[in-house]
């Protein structure tokens, strides 16, 4: 064999030994330790990279937990549980956020708030909204194209044929990338276990909200009036002159539901709501019920003294059971829950 081959094979064999053991003794030196804990935690993490919290994602998130530059609670789409499990990971102690939804505090579709008119362009929200401040009659209004639904990354949200944009529970994390989305402000979170909201908007009262809309708040107050609303859950805000909700107050305000006159509170639960009855053979006709009913004529004395419900004009708020000194009234049954949106 030729001697400069041979000498060009052992040359070029000799360099790539020194090379390899080169870059070995470099990848020791300059070995950078990677703490478990961001491995662990990017595992309990959703792994969507869906940017809600506004990092690259979830890996880069697991990072700055670790390093001390976010809480354990930072991701916004991640469960009590998974927040609970970084927290022990990280060795802290931490109380959990209220678990929130979305909802649409809109119901203008076009038979209910017509369009003033027609709209010809880009067809997104935030287009249309710079057009004439949209082409809605209420300015305050969905423009129904669905900015929401685009960027919901977890297939929570819908456009229904009403073109209103639809909340499916139990896909929502409550990430909240809808209501940054919503150039109108109309998508909102609330506490998931919240059944009732006000689904509107619009600051204004009366006639200025009945001439655009047939479901806008028109600011009347019914609502949170005392007797609808003793526990002073629902307060007017003076600005708006919207209703406000403290979901913080225990409370299921159905009956606040019943007497809006433009059914701009929308309940989550209407068809969860159960009727009640009165049983006649333990009625002894205190009337206790009938004083606190919130539905006119709901609850009537008869001829004998004793009282009934009327099945048709209970709204299932359960006002009557606990007063009743005689045990006299009792659950008779509840449709099946029905996801509204």
């Amino acid at each position: 064999m030729d001697t400069s081959l041979i000498s060009s094979i052992i040359s070029i064999g000799g360099l790539g030994l020194l090379l390899g053991g080169g870059l070995a003794y470099a990848s020791r030196i300059f070995f950078v330790k990677v703490d478990p804990r961001i491995e662990e935690i990017e595992e309990e993490l959703p792994g969507s990279n869906c940017g809600a919290c506004g990092l690259a994602g979830c890996r880069q998130m697991a990072v700055q937990i670790v390093d001390g530059e976010l809480t354990a609670t930072a991701c916004t789409v991640a469960s009590a549980e998974v927040k609970e499990k970084i927290a022990e990971l990280m060795g802290e102690e931490i109380e959990t956020d209220v678990d929130k939804v979305a909802i649409v505090r809109c119901q203008g579709s076009p038979d209910k708030c017509p369009d003033r008119f027609e709209y010809h362009g880009f067809e997104t929200c935030a287009a249309a909204d710079m057009v004439g401040h949209g082409h809605k009659a209420c300015d305050w209004g969905c423009t129904g194209f669905g900015d929401c639904v685009a960027a919901c990354p977890f297939d929570a949200m819908i456009m229904g044929e009403d073109r209103l944009p639809k909340v499916l529970d139990e896909n929502c994390t409550g990430c909240g990338l809808c209501v940054e989305a919503c150039p109108r402000d109309i998508m909102d979170m609330i506490p998931r276990s919240a059944s009732i909201y006000i689904a509107c908007r619009n600051p204004n009262k009366t006639k200025a909200v009945s001439e655009v809309c047939q479901v806008g708040c028109i600011g009347c107050g019914r609502c949170a009036a005392d007797k609808i609303n003793p526990s002073g859950m629902i307060t007017m805000n003076e600005e708006t002159d919207l209703p406000e909700f403290d979901y913080s107050i225990d409370d299921d305000p159905v009956p606040a539901v019943n007497v809006c006159p433009t059914d701009s509170l929308v309940d989550k639960k209407a068809a969860q709501r159960p009727t009640f009855t009165i049983d006649p053979a333990k009625c002894n006709g205190a009337g206790e019920c009938a004083k606190v009913c919130p539905v006119k004529k709901c609850v009537t004395e008869q001829e004998d003294g004793k009282y009934v419900i009327d099945p048709d004009k209970c709204i299932g708020c359960g006002w009557c059971e606990p007063v009743c000194p005689s045990d006299a009234i009792s659950v008779i049954g509840a449709l099946g829950y029905q996801q509204t949106g």
